[in-house]
């Protein structure tokens, strides 16, 4: 099931077993915190923009009642993990993957068909920060195939109207992503920053937006990741991971 080059690693969340490469992608905090922030309704049909190794589709199979969760994911390894990972887990009636380009979402899935899209996009622009020499962690950190636009065209491609979308990204982003949301249609409705420690900036940001919505902005009170100067969760974070009292 798995090649030289991965690990299976286990997450309390459901349970589930992931394959994982040693040296390519591996998944952070970002996509579970994603995965407790949308809100997903019974029979919801749910598409994950940039997959990655399908964690975020698997975590909602897990965490919620979606009736159909559809990874789109453009590099053909991790689309072919993302695959293996479904099946490792015995989900592959409710979870599929797509290997093919976010950018061409017309030809991919119709119009209006979606209840959810969620996203964990890439954060930098190729021009900011150090590129990883890893083909995988490239991408899902800089902006190489597909721009936070492209990630916002399709979301509003695929939602019905009514339909939300869910992403994690950079806090120094979000004037520009509540603007391009904005721009699409798509009214930000709740807002969540996420500072790691309580005496430091937010670095990320959780937002859902509605397509079509009312304006009214909901702005969540503030999930702090780390308890003092070291790396240990807050009690907050250790239940999202179902871990609290371990």
């Amino acid at each position: 099931m798995h090649a030289r080059n991965e690990t299976i690693d286990e997450l309390s969340i459901g349970n589930l077993q992931l394959l994982q490469s040693k040296t390519g992608y591996r998944f952070s905090l970002d996509p579970i915190l994603l995965a407790r922030f949308a809100s997903v309704k019974k029979s919801d049909v749910v598409v994950d923009l940039g997959t990655g190794s399908g964690v975020v589709p698997l975590l909602l199979a897990k965490l919620s009642e979606a009736k159909e969760l559809i990874g789109i994911e453009l590099q053909s390894d991790l689309a072919d993990r993302a695959r293996r990972n479904v099946e490792l887990n015995g989900l592959q009636r409710q979870v599929s993957i797509l290997q093919d380009d976010l950018r061409q979402i017309k030809q991919l899935l119709p119009v209006a068909s979606v209840d959810l899209v969620v996203s964990n996009p890439p954060y930098r622009k190729p021009e900011n920060g150090r590129i990883a020499p890893n083909n995988e962690r490239a991408a899902a950190r800089h902006e190489l195939a597909g721009e936070l636009e492209n990630f916002v065209a399709a979301a509003a491609w695929l939602l019905k109207n009514g339909g939300r979308f869910a992403l994690i990204y950079l806090a120094e982003r979000l004037p520009e992503l509540l603007g391009m949301l904005g721009e699409y249609g798509i009214e930000p409705k709740r807002l969540r920053m996420i500072y790691p420690r309580q005496t430091e900036p937010a670095k990320m940001v959780l937002v859902e937006g509605r397509k079509g919505g009312r304006p009214g902005l909901a702005v969540e009170p503030p999930l702090i990741v780390y308890r003092g100067a070291g790396r240990d969760y807050t009690q907050e974070v250790l239940r999202m991971y179902g871990e609290e009292g371990r």
